[in-house]
């Protein structure tokens, strides 16, 4: 894997946990009663969209049972369709999607990482 890769991967991992304070010990409710976090983690999101979009096409396609397109896809609606967002759709996707799409990203660094540990 790329150095540009492995960089913007890392990176999706730090959006992933900024997103996990964010929303630290609040449920949905107490979510969408506080614009400043939904704000907040609707920019979180925007910007794992943005990463994914600088990752390159062979790499997306060679772990293609990530659903690159629909989280980068995500950014597009949340950047663009702000007004049309359903805040409880973001809720879902920040507190159940989100984490298992940062589970693959972690296994593909580590599993990156057990490569360069073998070949050193």
């Amino acid at each position: 894997m790329s150095k540009r890769n492995t960089a913007i991967l890392t990176k999706i991992v730090e959006e992933a946990f900024a997103l996990e304070q964010i929303l630290n010990e609040i449920d949905e409710s107490a979510f969408l009663a506080n614009d400043l976090i939904v704000r907040a983690t609707c920019m979180t999101l925007i910007n794992v969209g943005e990463l994914i979009k600088n990752l390159n096409e062979d790499f997306r396609v060679s772990h293609s049972h990530i659903p690159w397109k629909d989280i980068a896809g995500f950014r597009d609606v949340a950047a663009h369709g702000y007004f049309t967002l359903r805040m409880d759709r973001v809720w879902l996707y920040a507190t159940k999607e989100m984490p298992v799409f940062v589970a693959q990203i972690k296994e593909i660094l580590h599993s990156e990482n057990e490569s360069l540990s073998h070949t050193e």
